[in-house]
Order: C-alpha cells, then structure tokens, then sequence
C-alpha cells in the first residue's frame, strides 16, 4: 500500500486533497478525532520517484508546526511530510481536560487512519520526541522507524539547568519576540547563541502558539511520564540526534536511551536544542540517509 494514498475504499478527507504551493502538492485541513479538532499539513512527495512511506513530525512544547518550516523544506523533497497542531497549540482548539502522551498517540493514530495513513515514520522533537516513542510503543507495526531529536525520558531523566527550564515554565517566548531573541542563546544553545532575533523571527511565524491552558496540558503531560522502563521494547530503528551544547536536553540523556533502546544510533553534533530548526541544512540530510537506508525491519 501506498501511504501516501488512501487505502482500499477510502479518499482523502475533502481539505487533505492536494494544493499546490509553488511547485510542492501541500495540504491543509482540520480532522475531528474523538471530540478533539486537529490542524494538520501535508507536504506531498514530488519527484520521478516519491518516497512511499511518509515522515510525521512531532514539534516542541509550545510551538505549532510552522516553526518546523526550515526542516521541512531541507528534507528530500520525494518524502512526504505530515505536520499537526496539539490540542492548545497554533490551529488546534485546546482540549477540555488534560491528556497524557498515550492518548495523544492514540488519538494521532486516529487520525493519520482517517488520512488514509498506514505504515510511517516518526520524528519527534523535544517534548514531541516523548509522543514519538508513545506512539512507537503503541504502534510496533504501524511505525517503522523513530527518530528522536534533543529529547530524553521524561520525568525520570538527567535534567538541563535549573536556571534555563525555569524560563520554559510559561509560554511567553512565543508571543514576546523581543523576549524570545534575548533568552533564545541562554536557552536553546548551539546554533542559537548570537543569533536571538533569527530565533524571534522563526516564532512569529507560528499561527499562534500555545494557550495558556494549552501549554499547561503539554507540561503536565510530560511530568507524569517517563519511557524509561518501555524502551527496551522499542524494537524500531531508531536515530538519536543529540547537541553537545543543548542546556534543555544533556547529551548524558541521548547515551542513556541508546544503550536501553535495542536498534539505535546516535548521531552527536555540536549545536544546541532547537538546532534541526536552525540548522536544519546540516542535519536534515543525517535524517534523510537514517530513513531511506533499509535497515532492520521491527
């Protein structure tokens, strides 16, 4: 099966049919799942020869996927990439309870079935490197390789500096871009330090980021989880990408997971945190070559 298209007796939902941006095929539409509105964007394969399995990207806490524009476009442009909103964030009206990341995974899970989605790959970047490996467990079959981008094991993992992760405790970097441009080196490192206002402009790109409520859910989410005892059943071929210089995420975190996750491969650079959004020519291609090599099937 082909999972850029639909399956057997299925279309694409009316707003998943394909427009076309420039010369790309994208698309853009809400899906209801479970009482729950998703925004979500679909960037389709071009080419002679289209990547048939697509990439689902997991973003940060906080941020809608337009912040992940700069990775998506430096990814081969024969993949198709689908991109989501979190209840709370950018397009996605909040949710009216909180959620936990098996439920998010679940209700993911819906909702790629409804885009006619069978078989995939997932990339999951910080907060969202926590509902990649969710949605790995959930799904062994469904998800065929895993990447984890400046991501750990949640609650129980080594911690980044108390002094950074208490800037991180509201959403305010992401309406405040003046704010965002001078804590951006201080919190996300790497690439970053010297280079705020570029991190600003990349934020005010987003439709909007998290509601207060919305950013609340994503905290609580992530402080009652952990993956630490379920990894060694994580039987996909995963990528670990991890930055020497991430005060959020300590490079401790990404030789813990590889050494309890039984099919990884870490790939250390000397960026920062959110360096696969602001460095994403030097590591886009790492995640391109990790995906199309064939590997070892789970």
């Amino acid at each position: 099966m082909d999972p850029r298209r639909p399956g057997p007796g299925r279309r694409w939902p009316a707003g998943l049919r394909r427009r076309r941006r420039g010369a790309v095929p994208v698309s853009e539409r809400y899906l209801a799942v479970a009482g729950q509105r998703v925004r979500v964007h679909v960037r389709f394969g071009v080419g002679d020869a289209p990547n048939p399995v697509p990439l689902v990207l997991c973003n940060g806490i906080g941020a809608s996927y337009e912040v992940l524009d700069p990775l998506v476009d430096a990814l081969d442009p024969a993949r198709t990439v689908i991109r989501f909103d979190v209840p709370g964030v950018g397009g996605s009206p909040v949710s009216p309870l909180p959620y936990g990341f098996p439920y998010l995974a679940w209700a993911l899970g819906r909702a790629l079935s409804r885009a006619g989605v069978d078989v995939l790959d997932i990339l999951g970047l910080s907060w969202g490197g926590a509902l990649a490996q969710q949605f790995a467990f959930q799904n062994p079959r469904r998800c065929r390789k895993l990447v984890l981008v400046s991501t750990g094991t949640g609650a129980i993992m080594v911690p980044g500096n108390p002094r950074v992760l208490a800037k991180m405790v509201t959403p305010r970097r992401f309406r405040d871009p003046a704010y965002a441009a001078e804590i951006a080196g201080e919190l996300y490192g790497g690439s970053v330090r010297g280079r705020g206002a570029e991190v600003a402009t990349i934020m005010q790109k987003q439709l909007h980021g998290a509601s207060k409520v919305g950013y609340l859910h994503q905290l609580l989410a992530g402080s009652v989880w952990t993956s630490l005892f379920a990894l060694p059943l994580i039987r996909q071929d995963t990528l670990i990408v991890a930055g020497t210089d991430d005060p959020i995420i300590p490079m401790a975190n990404a030789r813990i997971m590889s050494r309890l996750l039984p099919r990884a491969t870490v790939h250390a650079h000397a960026g920062g945190h959110i360096d696969l959004v602001t460095n994403a020519d030097e590591l886009a291609p790492v995640i391109d070559q990790f995906l199309d090599d064939p590997g070892e099937q789970p």
